[in-house]
């Protein structure tokens, strides 16, 4: 079975910058890490293939940078990498990152089923995977929490409508995205990241994908755009009450009226 896993470097830290101008995040030069949700992804993907036999094939977008993160998947045992990294996809939004993602897996070949982590921790949107399987054309069901059963013609799995839990079948080739928590994730060998190969890991860029339209890409592929997006202020200021509960209580009161919260 061949399955390709979607995965994002995101920021390893809450001290990034913003693009004053586009009101993007700064990313070169950021330390990242692999996106959280994504683990699980990959960890449904490693348990699928011991089952059926197949290929772990892992795919990213993003700045060179990002290529440390598919050498994650690599040491955690995928079989090759792609990484999307050009300009050209440089500020995209929800729908021109689907677009340029579902591109690169074109380019990648056939496949049986694709693998997302829910959401990305840098955006939280939780659209992407949803849009991908759209534009491809494929089935999918979100927030999957487990898969019952997988044959070379459909999967089964079950996934969460909030207050509820649903089972679906779906034909393959499709698209699911992975609930925190569907699986524990392995730890990346050792082992295995000695030995991993340059070929394992190929780097597309826009002139790569046949087909690709460079107005869907990037920023000026973006229908949505940041009006502003600022990191959240520092404040160590503090002012210490003391007395009875009587007055702490009528102290707390007249804070929260003056500053108008209640």
């Amino acid at each position: 079975m061949d399955l390709i896993v979607c995965v994002k470097q995101v920021p390893g830290t809450t001290n990034v910058e913003v693009d004053p101008v586009t009101g993007v995040l700064k990313r070169d030069g950021v330390a990242g890490k692999l996106n959280p949700y994504d683990l699980f992804a990959l960890e449904a993907a490693f348990r699928i293939r011991e089952k059926t036999g197949g290929t772990v094939r892992t795919l990213s977008m993003g700045p060179n940078q990002a290529v440390q993160s598919l050498r994650e998947t690599l040491a955690m045992g995928a079989d090759s990498a792609v990484l999307l990294s050009d300009r050209k996809f440089a500020g995209a939004d929800v729908q021109a990152t689907s677009y340029a993602i579902q591109s690169g897996i074109r380019a990648m070949g056939g496949f049986d089923l694709i693998l997302c982590g829910k959401q990305t921790t840098d955006g939280d949107t939780a659209q992407v995977g949803a849009e991908v399987a759209e534009m491809l054309g494929i089935e999918h069901a979100t927030n999957v929490s487990e898969i019952s059963e997988i044959t070379k013609d459909s999967i089964t799995v079950t996934f969460s409508l909030d207050d509820v839990l649903q089972m679906q079948k779906m034909s393959l080739p499709c698209l699911i995205t992975l609930e925190k928590d569907a699986f524990t994730p392995r730890l990346p060998s050792f082992r295995r990241m000695k030995a991993i190969k340059e070929e394992q890991i190929t780097v597309l860029t826009a002139a790569d994908l046949p087909g690709l339209e460079e107005k869907r890409c990037g920023l000026k592929g973006s229908p949505t755009q940041v009006e502003k997006i600022f990191p959240p202020e520092k404040n160590s200021d503090k002012e210490t009450f003391r007395g009875t509960s009587d007055e702490l209580s009528e102290t707390l009161y007249g804070l929260l009226k003056a500053k108008k919260f209640i």
